[in-house]
């Protein structure tokens, strides 16, 4: 019945979500002008795409009265945008957390464990710690995932920005452009980030398994760090950094690059890249397509990187005494379970980040627009 209830207030938050999210869509967001000018008509141009100021938004117009809005880092208030942000993401963590949470004991949980798949492991945290053993470990998340994203996002924008004017020259489609230059920034976002996510996700983590399966226990984020950094020294912080950048970082550049070029993509299927002049497509038809696109992100990304996120989350929670390398790792869990053994926890990490993608990306959208700086 306590799986039942989180569950459904699970939906309802991201309902909520997503209709607030829409109401503000509906309010704010400017219409796609068609060029009128010939200045600017010339202004911008890449290749059939052409990109028009105004209040402070940038259109692009893919076709000659289609355009989709994107607004340029240079045009955000970042203060707003930080702060703002901050609350905003941490409220889509508060709802899809406890999936990380059973996603991790499914990928560290020995052979012998009686819990073989994600409702089992729900009904046995919630049996012996209710709700808040679904929350463990999340104080450390927060504190650590604020600095995270300031520092990811800026990354982000900046990137995509000279990215997009490195793959101009070369005239790809733009499905492609939007593919490389996303999945550039991604990339590159998510490999300055690590150096604050890491420590955060080994402590995280162990308060995640701790009790569980033989790991150990702690008293809090504080005591994990004392206890890790006394056994280990600061570089116990750091175990699986490089597994990590090997894990989030092609995992960012999968899920920016499948989000920039699905979406256009699309767009194409309804019928927006032709040269006969439309109609601008609905609220409703734009967010759709946005959610969509978070969708595919997530889902190609989590099934691409899975085997190395069992890994890494294997290797951050090992204590001293069972401590081994990647390829003893692997090796066990290929020994004891097969190939299928390095795909642990698909189910809920395929649906954390198909989830997260789609609340994320409507979230960062709508805060682009939020933080906008007008002109």
């Amino acid at each position: 019945m306590e799986t039942t209830r989180y569950w459904s207030s699970l939906l309802s938050y991201g309902l909520k979500l997503t209709l607030c999210l829409c109401d503000y869509v509906a309010e704010n967001i400017p219409v796609f002008p068609a060029v009128s000018t010939r200045h600017e008509r010339n202004e911008l141009k890449l290749g059939r795409r052409k990109s028009v100021f105004k209040n402070g938004n940038m259109f692009l117009t893919c076709a000659p009265t289609f355009g989709q809005t994107e607004i340029n880092w240079d045009k955000l208030d970042k203060t707003k945008f930080y702060v703002v942000g901050a609350g905003l993401f941490t409220g889509v963590t508060v709802a899809l957390y406890p999936v990380s949470v059973v996603k991790t004991r499914l990928q560290v949980a020995s052979k012998d464990v009686a819990e073989k798949n994600a409702f089992s492991v729900i009904r046995s945290i919630l049996k012996t710690d209710g709700v808040p053993g679904l929350y463990r470990g999340f104080g450390t998340v927060i504190t650590g995932a604020i600095p995270a994203r300031i520092i990811f996002l800026t990354a982000l924008e900046t990137t995509k920005v000279a990215a997009f004017q490195i793959v101009e020259p070369f005239n790809l489609s733009e499905p492609t452009q939007a593919a490389i230059a996303n999945g550039i920034a991604g990339m590159m976002a998510s490999i300055s980030a690590q150096a604050v996510f890491v420590p955060v996700d080994v402590v995280s983590q162990k308060l995640m398994v701790q009790g569980y399966s033989g790991y150990a226990t702690y008293n809090g984020g504080l005591d994990v760090v004392q206890k890790v950094i006394k056994s280990d020294g600061i570089r116990g912080l750091y175990r699986g950094f490089g597994l990590s950048i090997m894990t989030y970082s092609p995992s960012s550049a999968v899920w920016w690059a499948s989000y920039g070029s699905s979406q256009r993509l699309f767009w194409r299927l309804l019928g927006y890249n032709t040269d006969e002049e439309e109609a601008t497509p609905s609220v409703w038809k734009i967010v759709c397509v946005q959610g969509a696109g978070g969708v595919v992100a997530g889902a190609t990304a989590s099934c691409i990187t899975t085997p190395l996120d069992t890994i890494k989350t294997r290797l951050q929670v090992m204590g001293n005494e069972r401590r081994h390398g990647a390829v003893q790792v692997v090796k066990k869990l290929v020994r004891e379970e097969g190939w299928k053994g390095l795909y642990r926890g698909l189910g809920p990490r395929f649906f954390s980040m198909s989830a997260w993608g789609t609340s994320m990306i409507l979230a960062y959208e709508y805060l682009k627009r939020l933080c906008a700086v007008e002109t």
